[in-house]
């Protein structure tokens, strides 16, 4: 009996050239986000200060709650039991002095445990892991750290710290370094705020025609634009990214003046990005298509510019996302997108209010 290998991340079209008899669910995005803001309220009402890191992972800053609430360890055993009676969700928790360190301990207690590493335990859990278990090590690292013969976190601490910044470079030898000898002096940042927002969608191998591609741009635009209005948000620079039929990738950028959170002038920028990359699309074919959004900023923080817009765009966005908040987010749609596939919209965290968010997002 042949077994095949599945891992996270697999793309859909290994996965079912690995297995082509599976069966394929597809994804319950609006249960996932429910879920996740479940789990989410359990964090905050065992501390208020939480970092989420995705739709499903989070830091929590529990040292000050011992008097009052018992060890980290009593703290996690809690949070454990109340997210599987209140959600009925199975979670790992990783509890050390370390944002790094509570990281690893949880991938390693997954599915469903609980790993705690003490201080005088640190250097004895984390030097036998392999590299790859480092924050910020990916595929192309891994493979230049084996190359040297180093495939243990214990054996990248053993460089100096200049060998480590000459083999991999100033400052990702220095971060995965200072990771390796437990430096990670980093807090919980409960008010952060991400410094851009983007979504992107998968096309497949097959032809696509411009106005196919077109049409997925706009459902992406549409998604971020209300995604905007809905943290109070505006943006400065649109980022158009695509990957090519030859796996090639590119990106093309454009200022916003003024900046904005209007669909329609996100729209027409990604539009002018797009054309600009037609002829290396007919000419390659395209896999991927995405936008980012950055250079974010407070709705209220920037000044009207004159001369002044008084045309009717921004109450049109306000009208159509009162109507989809209230009736669901297909309920009113562009004509072009009428019985289209709409992709799926990743679950988010939700935006926070935060006096720092225009600060650059941490590597």
């Amino acid at each position: 009996m042949k077994r095949a290998v599945f891992r996270t991340a697999m793309g859909g079209r290994q996965a079912r050239e690995l297995c082509p008899d599976a069966l394929v669910v597809p994804p319950r995005m609006d249960a996932y986000a429910a879920a996740s803001r479940d789990v989410f309220a359990i964090f905050r009402d065992t501390t208020p200060l939480v970092e989420g890191l995705s739709i499903d992972e989070a830091f929590l800053e529990v040292g000050g709650l011992r008097y009052i609430a018992g060890t980290p360890e009593q703290v996690a055993v809690r949070l454990r039991e109340r997210v599987l009676a209140e959600v009925g969700l199975a979670i790992s928790v990783g509890v050390a002095r370390t944002k790094f360190l509570a990281k690893d301990a949880s991938a390693v207690s997954k599915p469903d445990g609980l790993l705690v590493v003490e201080p005088d335990q640190e250097q004895a859990f984390l030097h036998p892991l392999p590299v790859e278990r480092l924050w910020g090590v990916g595929t192309v690292t891994a493979a230049k750290l084996h190359r040297l013969g180093i495939t243990t976190v214990g054996q990248l601490a053993e460089l100096e710290a200049a060998t480590s910044e000459r083999l991999l470079g100033r400052t990702t030898g220095a971060h995965l370094h200072n990771l390796a000898r437990l430096r990670d002096p980093r807090p919980v940042e409960a008010t952060r705020r991400s410094s851009s927002i983007g979504s992107q969608r998968a096309l497949g191998s097959r032809p696509r025609s411009p106005d196919e591609v077109d049409l997925i741009l706009t459902q992406i635009v549409d998604r971020l634009g209300r995604r905007l209005r809905d943290g109070d948000r505006v943006c400065r620079a649109v980022v158009l990214r695509l990957r090519f039929g030859d796996f090639a990738k590119a990106t093309r950028s454009h200022t916003v003046h003024p900046a904005s959170d209007r669909t329609g002038v996100l729209l027409a920028v990604t539009r002018e990005l797009l054309a600009c990359a037609r002829s290396e699309i007919a000419e390659r074919g395209i896999t991927l298509v995405g936008v980012s959004l950055s250079q974010l900023a407070h709705t209220g923080s920037l000044q009207p510019e004159l001369p002044i817009d008084w045309d009717d765009g921004a109450r049109l966005d306000s009208v159509l996302d009162a109507v989809r908040d209230r009736f669901g987010a297909t309920s009113v749609s562009r004509v072009t997108q009428l019985d289209r596939d709409p992709g799926w919209s990743t679950p988010v965290l939700p935006e926070r209010d935060c006096p720092d968010c225009d600060r650059p997002e941490r590597d």
